[in-house]
């Protein structure tokens, strides 16, 4: 089997995506992370550049890494200095990390207009650089920035950079599509020209994303015989992103016989996704491939009725093989399929013809029609799932609730939350503030309900979501339409999502709040639902 070594620049090229700011402790959890995942090669940043990189180098150190080498990136020297005198590689040096990545110009494009110096001149920066680095790290690569417009431009003298690279100790000579432009037929030429003129070399891809083919293009450049792909987690990166190695890394596994991870490491990947998604405070992205929520989610109720019977019907892999699972969506499309399939979830098994189902299925679609979204709104299905089965159990009684807007005489806008709830047969009657009305509404009912469910304080609110529906007619106007409100809560197990729908706000926010603190009790109820519903 061949085998094929990722190395993730998530930590540097990643970073420097718009939203992005990674701290140094960021920066260590990203790593450890990615080592757990089976990565080879991580690349810390740029040790020249800012504290911040500087303080990871420094820190890394005390950690021991199973799988990944600690790779220090930088650029060749400035035009003006030798290579014993920069105080850019003297930096990237003094990191101590094992590996050594030096970027260089192969366009002579950039040699003319961004460094201001002669082709030949570029060539002795590139050979005095590498050969400087070469004995002070396990491992030195290259990276030959705009490789792919250099060699369209003028291919010899491309080339010629790469050769003076390799003379001077590259272990691998990275092809960089920099503005990501390439075409994976252009990609191939371009390849083909490298091993023709460099036999003996190794080579690695780094794509970026700008014409959405960061993926396609390190995948082809790996059958055609790279030994190294660069990219990024989840994509991020400048503009348009870095390759996605959370998409390289299945496709090669899966499909094209290629290891660089190996198979039972790839089950966490969808976890190593979203954790480093959190800590790069980016919130998942919903239809990406692998590893998104949506990657394996089905909607129509023709779909999910072959997916019942093989899911091969309507899924390129079994999702489990990269961490990720099965979901159903409930929707206006949905059919019994559907409901039966959320029902097997639960644990009942129903027949098609059970009433119960055209029951829900009914109130499913009449519910919808109204604006509810039950496809990301799991939670608030689930419970009237149960309710419509028959299951009763009442945890509070809304009694009344009432909230405030005001403003101070400093101008200071406040909210004030009021409500009244019968709780296990005694009457709760609280108020509080907040930052705005749902912040109130949510404080007031947590002082409520607490001391009767203590656990109300493991959960959250995480989210909040408002989207006016259509619904307005000409003499209404937009104000009197339909307003959805979905908020998203958790707890140390897990997340939910609730909805509401009301021509007020408030109520709105009200029904998804509700539904959401009603979930949380539902879920840790320690009596279980029963395995089937009770008698109709």
């Amino acid at each position: 089997m061949k085998q094929v070594k990722i190395y993730d620049t998530t930590l540097r090229d990643g970073a420097q995506a718009e939203e992005i700011n990674l701290t140094a402790e960021d920066k260590l959890r990203i790593a450890l992370k990615l080592d757990e995942l089976g990565i080879q090669y991580i690349e810390g940043g740029w040790p020249g550049s800012n504290p911040t990189d500087r303080q990871f180098f420094n820190e890394i150190k005390e950690y021991k890494l199973k799988t990944a080498k600690i790779a220090a990136f930088g650029s060749t020297h400035n035009a003006k200095n030798r290579a014993a005198n920069d105080a850019n590689l003297a930096a990237i040096v003094e990191a101590g990390a094992p590996v050594i990545t030096l970027f260089g110009k192969t366009w002579d494009f950039h040699v003319f207009k961004a460094l201001g110096i002669s082709l030949e001149r570029n060539l002795e920066i590139i050979r005095d650089s590498l050969a400087h680095v070469r004995p002070r790290a396990e491992e030195v690569f290259f990276d030959a920035e705009h490789f792919f417009d250099g060699f369209k431009a003028h291919p010899d003298y491309a080339l010629a950079c790469l050769g003076a690279a390799l003379e001077s100790g590259a272990d691998v000579l990275v092809l960089c599509d920099t503005n990501g432009g390439t075409l994976p037929h252009e990609l191939g030429e371009a390849m083909g020209a490298v091993k023709r003129a460099l036999p003996k070399a190794k080579l690695g891809i780094h794509a970026h994303n700008d014409s959405e083919l960061g993926v396609a293009n390190s995948l082809e450049a790996v059958r055609l015989g790279a030994v190294q792909v660069q990219g990024t987690v989840n994509g991020y990166g400048e503009r348009c992103g870095n390759a996605n190695i959370c998409s390289i890394i299945p496709n090669l596994e899966l499909k094209m016989n290629v290891r660089c991870i190996g198979k039972k490491r790839l089950e966490r990947l969808c976890h190593a996704a979203n954790y480093i998604s959190e800590t790069a405070n980016m919130r998942p992205f919903l239809r990406q491939a692998f590893v998104g929520g949506a990657a394996f989610a089905h909607k129509g109720g023709i779909h999910v009725h072959a997916v019942l019977k093989d899911p091969h019907t309507y899924e390129h892999i079994p999702p489990r093989l990269v961490g990720n699972q099965q979901r159903v969506l409930l929707s206006d499309q949905a059919g019994r399929s559907n409901i039966l399939f959320k029902a097997k979830q639960y644990g009942y098994e129903l027949s098609k013809d059970d009433p119960a189902i055209m029951n829900l299925l009914a109130e499913l679609k009449e519910r919808e029609r109204k604006g509810y979204e039950y496809s990301v709104a799991e939670a608030s299905y689930e419970i009237l799932f149960f309710k419509t089965m028959g299951w009763s159990k009442q945890y509070f009684q809304l009694l009344n609730f009432r909230v405030i807007d005001a403003m101070d005489e400093r101008g200071d806008l406040f909210s004030e939350a009021t409500v009244m709830l019968k709780v296990r047969g005694q009457i709760e009657h609280t108020a509080a503030t907040g930052n705005g009305p749902v912040n109130a509404l949510d404080n007031a009912l947590r002082r409520a309900l607490e001391q009767a469910y203590p656990r109300l304080r493991d959960m959250k609110l995480i989210d909040f979501k408002v989207r006016v529906m259509s619904g307005a007619t000409r003499d209404t106007g937009g104000s009197a339409s339909f307003v959805r409100v979905l908020i998203e809560s958790g707890d140390k197990a897990g997340r939910w999502t609730t909805v509401g729908v009301s021509h007020d706000i408030i109520e709105a926010s009200w029904q998804a709040l509700v539904d959401s603190f009603y979930y949380k009790l539902f879920k840790d109820d320690p009596l279980k639902w029963p395995s089937q519903p009770p008698d109709k």
